[in-house]
């Protein structure tokens, strides 16, 4: 299965939420330094070290062996949410989640044998422009091979000055074709929202991932078919993995009359977080949400409160089951580190970690296709179920 941690280009897994409160709630709890005072484990660095001072061929890079050892503190938790940023990957990931980038703009992901391939092209974007599609397999960037490396690392490559090109090869399934682009790197703006009227006054809202700026483009969606006549609405959140917490709570709040969003725990069942709508404004339409194996975190956050509170039917498959609350925090250099801190729980208190969201109906696409990328409409059996059910509703 591919990893559901999408990057746009940048240094952007999809993480949920980097409120002061979550820090404050890491800060104050006490670490277990027991392994940093075992004499034996400092014994056995040291012995290390001495056969690498005596033997290694090569030249020692100290700051590269500093940041693999950070690194490696994070990676031993066994988590893969838990990350250690360097001072120049925090600055790319605060750049993505403010709405805009540099970059080429591309989703791109890295499956289980290490192929990078493309999500989507990024609407208006270098990417789009040049000729890029979802699906192409990226072969090398700038003439280096990336068989083998790691998403980040590819990510790094192809990232650079505004202005510079990048010489992307890629390999395109759907034709048997390598071809290469040669794509201008410039800032991108992240559009996560997309809509259409669809027949029998139907609105379609396609959300593909949660930034800063995704609610008021939801909303400014969502109002646009209201005044075009719709009477009922799709939100495709297939393929969404994710994204800031404080979006998709907004988007909630815009839909819901009154009642809980979502609810943190930390590891003691203490709850750090209790996210509720007002009744200011809701959503007065029969609403359907697609989902998918993709679609997470965030996403979930979303189709959990929308089904509790019965503000929504669910359509599609199950979700991914990514339950946990990631927090951002800043070291004191500059670096920053990412660490899971709770669980989320739906409105009637269901923890979908490992589990998903389970739709109202099961409806899977055809010839065994697990997205919902690029799908033409004659073929999406989904959003036909959705459009039936809307149907329905509104007669």
């Amino acid at each position: 299965m591919k990893k559901i941690l999408s990057f746009l280009l940048v240094m952007s897994m999809a993480f949920l939420c980097t409120g002061c409160e979550f820090i404050n709630a890491i800060l104050g709890a006490s670490a277990d330094t027991s392994l940093w005072d075992d004499p034996e484990v400092n014994d056995k660095i040291d012995e290390i070290n001495g056969y690498i001072d005596e033997y290694f061929y090569f030249e020692i890079d100290e700051e590269k062996q500093e940041e693999a050892l950070y690194d490696a503190v994070l990676s031993g938790l066994d988590d893969p949410y838990s990350v250690y940023y360097t001072e120049e990957e925090f600055a790319e990931l605060q750049e993505t989640n403010s709405g805009e980038y540099v970059g080429i703009g591309a989703v791109v992901t890295q499956d289980a044998d290490m192929v990078v391939s493309i999500v989507r092209p990024v609407k208006n974007s270098p990417a789009e422009e040049s000729g890029l599609m979802a699906e192409d397999i990226i072969v090398e960037v700038d003439g280096t091979e990336i068989i083998d490396q790691e998403l980040t690392v590819v990510v790094d490559m192809i990232r650079g000055e505004e202005g510079t090109t990048a010489h992307i090869k890629i390999y395109r399934p759907s034709t048997g074709e390598y071809m290469d682009f040669d794509v201008e790197r410039r800032v991108v703006e992240n559009y996560s929202v997309s809509y259409k009227m669809l027949e029998d006054n139907i609105g379609y809202i396609l959300v593909e991932q949660f930034y800063d700026n995704t609610c008021a483009e939801f909303i400014e969606a969502y109002t646009d078919l209201e005044s075009q006549g719709a009477k009922a609405m799709v939100v495709d959140l297939r393929d969404n993995p994710g994204g800031l917490l404080t979006a998709v709570v907004d988007m909630c709040d815009f839909l819901m009359k009154e009642g809980t969003i979502v609810t943190t725990k930390d590891k003691d069942g203490n709850i750090l977080q209790h996210y509720s709508s007002t009744d200011e404004e809701y959503a007065d339409m029969p609403i359907a949400v697609l989902i998918n194996g993709n679609s997470a975190s965030a996403s979930e956050i979303f189709a959990g409160a929308l089904q509790d509170t019965g503000v929504a039917e669910i359509i599609g498959t199950t979700s991914y089951g990514k339950g946990i609350v990631q927090s951002v925090i800043p070291l004191s250099d500059g670096t920053a580190i990412k660490i899971t801190i709770a669980k989320y729980f739906t409105p009637n208190g269901n923890d979908i970690h490992e589990i998903g969201i389970v739709p109202d109906y099961e409806v899977e696409l055809a010839d065994g296709r697990t997205n919902a990328v690029g799908i033409e409409y004659a073929d999406d059996l989904q959003l036909h179920k959705a459009e039936e059910v809307l149907k329905g509703m509104i007669q």
